[in-house]
């Protein structure tokens, strides 16, 4: 996910993409609580995407403000 792509999207998709990548992290967070997580890395990239949809959905906010 890139910052462009996610620019082109709407606030109400911006949100239900924020709502799976909560999901995931959770159950990725869950997996290595159980010693299965086999890919550590993606944690790491599933919290930087949450955090570039917020800051989109922010940027929308002041622009409409």
């Amino acid at each position: 996910m890139n910052a462009k792509e996610l620019r082109e999207k709407t606030p109400e998709q911006l949100r239900e993409d924020l709502v799976a990548l909560k999901k995931e992290q959770f159950n990725l967070r869950f997996q290595q609580a159980t010693g299965q997580l086999e890919n550590n890395a993606r944690m790491r990239t599933v919290r930087r995407d949450a955090a570039r949809v917020l800051t989109i959905l922010n940027q929308k906010a002041a622009s409409e403000a």
